[in-house]
């Protein structure tokens, strides 16, 4: 299908987000009306919702309601008299777009941060927050922020923004949850209950309040269809000592065959039974976790009068280190989106080459050849479509209203990923457009040398993602170079496409790299306003092999992504032996497994991409 019959929308991708800025400074005024009524001086709006998700819900989209913004991370503090946007580098462009700039300050993440502003209040200030939307972690360092300012902050229900929303706010998604069968989930629910429970009771614990969509998604086998490009079920749980539980989705979601497939030790209750069930925990310790709960269920439950302790959600950790059953089926769904992403790769190869496509007709065929393969859930993340300058955007969304066409001479970036019954896919490649520069080849290559660096590191049981990070980028900083993102996050199984606790960056990080887990490797380099790159393959965890013994377990990283990286710009002559002889390994399987997968001439075409170096 070529870029001219992509002009429609597609069943998963949007473009056209930017919103209007008049409609921002219409619902900032209704938002300043409610907080006047309140008697407050600022109100703060988080992107999260109730379930701390990172990918929202209509309903729960309440930062773009009130800004505009669109993007997958932020939050903003409205005061009577100004509002204060806060955005990561990902969204440099995009929230600016999107922001009314008479109304709305933008600061980046990086050096700002919403504590700072709040203790910058006049003394005396009252700002508000809705503790359902705030973890407590966040919540005592803006506590702490306005204590020493002599700020009051004041938690409100109802939020005042819902009251200013009003009847025009969307209804909460009501989807249908469906059970993931062992086929693929591996483990049976009873058996992951069980184990968690008797650690519970092992710790002196009654139960574990879960809340979590992920989380609940892993621990009862289910999946729904509550949030965008994941496949979640929104909701509660109360998982007791002796492994049964107490389910609180609402009965719209509920089907005579999830009730089944739950089993008898499962109860499903309505959220507002939830209240009765803490209460039943009274003077008994309930484990909750303070960074992915938020402030309300903590609340909720020292009101109910049971012992909060505070402690990782039990699911993180057994769900972040996949089963046997869970590999394979990422291994498959792999080798399945690996051979679209070569037909994607040899298009841009080709025929994109001559009709030099926009970003979104690159990103909308990259859809439709998804489409058309069968089996797709929907998208991972929308898709990161950025050609030259664009491409320097390391998590530039493409818009309606930014939309670049490609042309000779710079290079494309694309980042995407799909969701698969049996596996969730995250794959970064960059694409010379015409004749790449001897700087492009320059640091591509550098980029390639960390990515590889990575991808064959062996190291001991115990090692975290910190310690490995600098491997990826020691030949950009031995040149002077580096780049502002991490290079690993984790990545779920039909689950969220970032997934913790484990990820790869600078930033330290306390949990082990544990066998079965998946991270992807992603270094890139970016000079701002003329091009980005970036290599993403996904890999996960294994126990590693020393040729020769050894004294110590050990753990390297196997390959799950198969697709060719672009030779043209690779400066052979800056690798060394050993990541020639990786690259055409590399390779040699990318025909092997998504060859026969392929049309003939994408066939003959690969081979002779993927030949030796």
């Amino acid at each position: 299908m070529t870029p001219d019959t992509l002009s429609a929308p597609t069943a998963f991708q949007q473009f056209d987000v930017t919103t209007h800025p008049s409609q921002g400074v219409t619902n900032v005024a209704a938002l300043r009306a409610e907080m006047h009524r309140l008697g407050l001086d600022g109100f703060i709006v988080p992107h999260e919702d109730e379930h701390q998700n990172e990918y929202l819900p209509d309903a729960n989209e309440r930062l773009a309601w009130v800004s505009g913004f669109t993007g997958s991370a932020g939050s903003a503090i409205v005061f009577l008299d100004r509002a204060i946007l806060y955005a990561d580098g990902r969204y440099t462009l995009q929230s600016r777009e999107q922001t009314d700039r008479s109304v709305w300050e933008v600061k980046d993440f990086h050096g700002n941060s919403l504590a700072d502003d709040i203790a910058a209040a006049p003394a005396g200030s009252v700002i508000g927050y809705d503790a359902a939307l705030i973890s407590p972690t966040s919540l005592n360092t803006l506590l702490a922020a306005a204590a020493g300012a002599g700020v009051e902050l004041k938690s409100l229900s109802p939020n005042p923004l819902d009251v200013a929303w009003g009847a025009a706010r969307p209804s909460q998604p009501a989807a249908p949850i469906v059970p993931q069968p062992l086929e693929f989930a591996g483990v049976a629910s009873v058996d992951k209950r069980g184990q968690i429970a008797r650690n519970l009771k092992a710790n002196g614990l009654a139960a574990a309040l879960i809340t979590a969509p992920s989380s609940l998604a892993w621990l009862f086998n289910i999946r729904g269809g509550d949030v965008i490009r994941s496949p979640l079920p929104l909701g509660q749980a109360v998982l007791k000592d002796d492994g049964s539980a107490e389910l609180f989705i609402q009965p719209t979601k509920i089907t005579d065959c999830l009730l089944e497939w739950l089993g008898n030790e499962v109860s499903v209750r309505t959220p507002a039974e939830i209240e009765t069930t803490l209460a039943g925990l009274a003077c008994r310790s309930v484990l909750i976790d303070a960074a992915l709960s938020s402030a309300f269920w903590l609340e909720a439950l020292t009101s109910a009068g049971a012992k909060p302790f505070l402690a990782d959600d039990p699911c993180m950790l057994p769900k972040a280190c996949k089963n046997p059953t869970e590999i394979a089926g990422t291994k498959a769904a792999h080798v399945r989106d690996g051979a679209v992403l070569t037909e994607f790769l040899y298009w841009v190869a080709t025929e994109a080459q001559e009709t030099l496509p926009t970003e979104i007709e690159v990103a909308k065929k990259l859809e439709s050849l998804r489409i058309a393969a069968g089996g797709l859930k929907d998208l991972s993340f929308d898709t990161i479509s950025g050609f030259g300058p664009h491409g320097a955007l390391p998590h530039y969304r493409v818009t309606t209203a930014s939309d670049l066409r490609i042309a000779p001479g710079n290079l494309l970036l694309v980042d995407s990923g799909a969701q698969f019954a049996d596996g969730t896919t995250d794959v970064t490649r960059t694409m010379a457009i015409g004749t790449p520069t001897a700087e492009h080849k320059r640091m591509f290559t550098l980029v390639l040398k960390g990515h590889i660096a990575l991808a064959t590191a062996k190291f001991p049981a115990g090692t975290t993602g910190t310690h490995l990070d600098i491997l990826a980028r020691q030949f950009l900083w031995a040149e002077g170079f580096d780049y502002d993102h991490g290079t690993g996050h984790g990545v779920g199984v039909y689950l969220g496409v970032h997934e913790g606790p484990q990820r790869i960056a600078k930033a330290l990080n306390r949990y082990a790299l544990q066998t079965g887990m998946i991270v992807s490797n992603e270094p890139g380099f970016y000079k701002e306003g003329d091009f980005g790159i970036r290599i993403e393959n996904l890999q996960y965890v294994t126990e590693a092999k020393i040729p020769k013994g050894g004294e110590r377990a050990m753990h390297g990283f196997a390959n799950l992504t198969w697709a060719p990286i672009d030779r043209s710009l690779i400066a052979v002559e800056m690798l060394t032996p050993a990541e020639r002889q990786y690259m055409d390994d590399y390779h040699a399987e990318v025909v092997r497994l998504v060859g026969q997968l392929v049309k003939s001439e994408v066939r003959a075409w690969l081979e002779e991409v993927c030949a030796p170096l």
